[in-house]
């Protein structure tokens, strides 16, 4: 049998895929065990015993200052703000991808101007939206939708401008309205692309919320991690960043499972 065309087993598969992370871990921890066999207040590649710890510290402990469980005080900020940010781009994703999707004159108007707004590092303007906009919650969701909107945007104006001409035509033909065809035709289309183009710009909608938390915050997973750079505690600083993959993956794996149940039908979002 040829190598393509060969599939790992149900058990096969499961050990592929662990086989990544438990080659990963080993390569930490022997790294780690080596340079704390060296300095023993080594601070660089903390031990299991020392992120333990750490866990213990901020999830597990009251901090005396704030009187809260830090990593969940700290997963609540930055959740409300991602699920804010994700909700607001998708809707003025989906809206903008109908108009531009759906009616040639608006498409000839703005799509052009969103391929350009979309060329501007979102990062470049985050100062002009901490002027704007304050320092406060407001300008940490602003970022998020500047930066993941015209991305979105683009790919389901992509998708309408895939639809076949043949149904347009048809569709016309049997007395379909303007508003019919936004309904029966467009709109049943780019409702699962949509949940597709949130998963792949979960990476970016997570840079651009650390950024503004790292930046200006008092709260916050980001706001944590560039905290205690300042005092070397990679022990904090490596449960955060596995916890935000952690989080970030189970968003993901939710909007996959949600478009495989709302749309089982379409293919794009099976994997």
């Amino acid at each position: 049998m040829r190598l393509i065309n060969r599939y790992p087993s149900r058990s096969g598969g499961l050990m592929l895929l662990l086989l990544p992370f438990i080659v990963l871990v080993a390569i930490y921890f022997t790294g780690s065990s080596m340079r704390l066999q060296l300095n023993p207040d080594d601070k660089l590649l903390p031990g299991a015993t020392q992120m333990s710890d750490a866990i213990k510290q901020v999830a597990f402990t009251e901090d005396k200052r704030t009187g809260e469980y830090l990593l969940w005080a700290d997963t609540v900020s930055s959740l409300r703000r991602l699920g804010i940010g994700l909700l607001v781009s998708a809707v003025i994703a989906l809206v903008a991808a109908i108009a531009t999707g759906s009616f040639p004159l608006v498409s000839a108007t703005f799509s052009p101007f969103i391929t350009v707004i979309s060329m501007i590092p979102p990062l470049a303007v985050l100062p002009i939206l901490f002027i704007v906009f304050g320092l406060d919650e407001l300008s940490k969701v602003v970022l998020i939708v500047v930066g993941i909107t015209p991305m979105i945007i683009r790919d389901l104006h992509s998708r309408a401008r895939e639809i076949p001409t043949e149904l347009w035509v048809k569709a016309q033909t049997l007395g379909a309205t303007s508003w019919t065809l936004i309904l029966r035709l467009v709109l049943p289309q780019l409702l699962p692309r949509l949940l597709v183009a949130m998963r792949l710009s979960l990476g970016a909608a997570w840079l651009f919320l650390i950024a503004a938390e790292a930046i200006a915050a008092t709260d916050g997973l980001g706001y944590r991690i560039f905290l205690v750079r300042r005092y070397l505690a990679m022990d904090v600083i490596l449960p955060y960043v596995a916890w935000i993959t952690l989080l970030a993956w189970l968003t993901d794996e939710l909007l996959r499972r949600l478009t495989q149940w709302s749309f089982p039908w379409y293919g794009g979002g099976a994997r």
